[in-house]
């Protein structure tokens, strides 16, 4: 949403759990069985309301787990992970891997009985990228022919290469080859609306009683803050694989209440767990433990000293221990971060890139020392500047940075303060370059390398340290535009080299999804570049 997220968005916490928001334990599912008047609901918990349940403005998590059960796009993540037909039942490509043509299923139909049409779709691209929706994940459509001048204002809807050619036929026209594109139109950014609710109703989407479904379920209630409830949607196309008469999603942040819940079978479903027993509920496997998508990391502000010396900045990072804060600190069983891609995605040989790409981040202690000793030279500094490590309000967040502060302090000598920001304030000054060292995540909004690093362009909106390299803009504008997919590879190590090298972040680890599942739910699909399916969820 990236992604992000900015899924972008969450505490660290919520991520590592939200990234796969979760599920339920041992004691607590099989009390609920999911019966409500012997009907099968499940009962999972969301966390927080909704930002928003139209599909391209809510662009987080707490959102899209909610929309990617009631709705669908042209295509859906199946139960490997990789993406297969949604509304398009199929769809050709052709030789320059830049027009796409999908063909829509006769038998998709809204809730209220109307037929999805190609028109559904291209408007709702459109509309994602209209300026005056201002929705924020309109970037991820800039694949689209016509689509980034649109969305700047500098053309009309017209200049976007989406077009639906009949009911069932949807045309899509890309700038430069896009790999990722099917599995990007399984995100909910994509996903269809239904034109003559939205034109004819400005408030649509904040009601169950105005949003139409396309999707396993359908909205029944939307109690604000409290619960969503959906029941199984019978004019969905696969509504026969649906085994489940319906979900409801509580909105719980608190994690002790959560677990209390899920504890009693009010739930069948929670990541929201308290920190206090996350380790000991993965030591007696009542907790389960997943890879998931995005990284947890820190931003140097490249335009402040002393970070305006790269190999200062090598030398903070270097002196950081990733293993100590997750065996000690987080405690959930998350890899260090020894690069910024994390786990998961696939080179063309079919080694992970992540493995392939090597350890980009270590921890040399003498290393650090010798690379602060020469950037303090370089600078004429006889001390370093006073350095302040800013981290959004969050105990997780508090303890990581006075862990970093203390081996900032045993390893280098390097005295730095703290200071902690409501997340929204430190996500707006960390914009606008106000902060000098900062907490931040990504979470990808699709399943491709180039997720994580176009993000450090230049130009980049996401960016936000003030670093530039013109040989790294050039790696990923190749990237870009290549379609042989070994020399698309290679550009992307070699660009993710150039960034570790100069170091305007700081890696701290990957994360994962923990959570506790009641014993007889089966068939929930987490994706790790993408959103929690109940579709073929069942409860037994």
């Amino acid at each position: 949403m990236k992604k992000k997220w900015s899924f972008v968005l969450l505490n660290c916490v919520l991520v590592m759990s939200l990234l796969l928001t979760a599920c339920g334990g041992e004691e607590g599912g099989e009390a609920a069985g999911g019966a409500e008047g012997g009907q099968k609901i499940l009962l999972v918990n969301n966390r927080k309301e909704p930002t928003s349940l139209d599909p391209p403005i809510g662009f987080d998590q707490v959102s899209y787990d909610v929309l990617n059960n009631f709705m669908e796009g042209l295509t859906r993540l199946k139960d490997d992970h990789t993406p297969g037909p949604g509304v398009a039942s199929e769809w050709t490509v052709s030789e320059d891997e830049k027009e796409y043509t999908f063909k829509l299923r006769d038998d998709a139909k809204w809730s209220n009985g109307d037929p999805v049409k190609a028109s559904d779709f291209e408007f709702a691209f459109k509309r994602m990228l209209d300026p005056n929706v201002g929705a924020a994940s309109a970037p991820l459509a800039y694949v689209f022919e016509g689509a980034e001048t649109f969305n700047s204002g500098e053309a009309t809807a017209d200049d976007v290469k989406v077009t639906a050619t009949d009911d069932h036929t949807l045309q899509i026209i890309l700038a430069k080859p896009a790999p990722w594109l099917l599995g990007m139109l399984a995100n909910p950014a994509f996903f269809p609306v239904h034109q003559a609710t939205v034109e004819g109703n400005p408030e649509w989407a904040a009601d169950a009683s105005t949003i139409l479904s396309n999707g396993p379920f359908k909205l029944t209630e939307w109690k604000h803050d409290a619960e969503i409830k959906m029941v199984k949607n019978d004019q969905y196309w696969d509504a026969a694989k649906v085994k489940l008469d319906g979900v409801t999603f509580k909105m719980v942040d608190d994690s002790t209440t959560a677990y209390q819940l899920y504890q009693s079978g009010e739930l069948h479903i929670s990541g929201t767990l308290p920190p206090d027993l996350i380790e000991s509920l993965i030591t007696d496997n009542k907790a389960k433990v997943e890879d998931s998508a995005g990284t947890y990391f820190y931003r140097y502000n490249t335009n402040m000293e002393p970070f305006s010396n790269a190999k200062i900045r090598q030398a903070f990072t270097m002196a950081v221990d990733r293993q100590q804060i997750v065996d000690l600190v987080v405690k959930q069983k998350q890899k260090p971060a020894t690069g910024f891609v994390s786990y998961g995605l696939q080179d063309p040989d079919g080694s992970d890139f992540r493995d392939a790409g090597g350890e980009l981040v270590k921890t040399d202690i003498e290393e650090a020392k010798r690379l602060l000793a020469e950037g303090m030279k370089e600078e004429g500094y006889t001390t370093i500047p006073a350095v302040t490590l800013t981290y959004s309000t969050n105990d997780l967040h508090q303890k990581i940075a006075e862990t970093i502060q203390a081996m900032l302090k045993s390893n280098l000598g390097v005295d730095i303060a703290l200071e902690s920001k409501e997340g929204k304030v430190l996500t707006d000054e960390q914009k606008k370059l106000q902060l000098q060292l900062s907490r931040s995540s990504w979470l990808p909004d699709f399943a491709d390398p180039i997720n994580f690093l176009d993000i450090f362009v230049s130009d980049s909106p996401n960016n936000r340290t003030g670093w530039s390299n013109p040989n790294f803009d050039k790696l990923i504008n190749d990237a870009y535009n290549e379609s042989d997919q070994v020399k698309r590879t290679g550009y992307l190590h070699e660009a993710e080299s150039i960034l570790m090298e100069e170091m305007p972040i700081m890696p701290l680890y990957f994360y994962n999804s923990v959570y506790m599942q009641a014993e007889g739910l089966t068939g929930v699909l987490r994706h790790a570049y993408g959103y929690i399916d109940y579709k073929l969820a069942e409860l037994k």
